[in-house]
């Protein structure tokens, strides 16, 4: 049983695995957001390759923890990946401050440039899927 962990943006979408045990969270990439339709049909593509059961996805909430209209843009993200794949399990992992963690990891890596943006989004939904298993162990 995988998890996929989703870092969902307008431009980039972060993707990170779990091993099959549900341990660990590994970056996998960074799919271009720029033909929405292209975006999906990639995502499911690696969803179905991988036996993923279910997907984390980070829900953007305001600092005090009210959603706002990136949330409401997450949760139709997450209704079209739905009615893609009706048997997965969709849900929500309080994404607050990941892109802040994800880019304090690349400065310690001196990650810097186009190197950087390539894999912010992965290293955020490696964070994302990672916070997710310390909370729900599968054992």
């Amino acid at each position: 049983m995988r998890i996929i962990g989703i870092d969902y943006g307008d431009s980039r979408v972060g993707i990170a695995l779990s091993d099959p045990l549900g341990i660990t969270a590994q970056g996998l990439k960074t799919l271009p957001n720029k033909v929405y339709d292209k975006m999906l049909d990639a995502l499911v593509e690696i969803i179905n390759t991988n036996g993923v059961c279910r997907a984390v996805i980070g829900m953007p909430k305001n600092l005090n923890g009210s959603l706002g209209i990136r949330a409401e843009v997450t949760n139709d993200f997450a209704s079209d990946l739905k009615s893609r794949i009706p048997e997965l399990e969709i849900v929500f992992q309080d994404e607050r401050l990941t892109t802040v963690e994800a880019s304090t990891f690349l400065n310690s890596t001196n990650t810097r440039g186009k190197s950087r943006k390539a894999v912010i989004d992965t290293v955020a939904a490696e964070i994302i899927l990672q916070s997710y298993l310390d909370a729900n162990p599968i054992n």
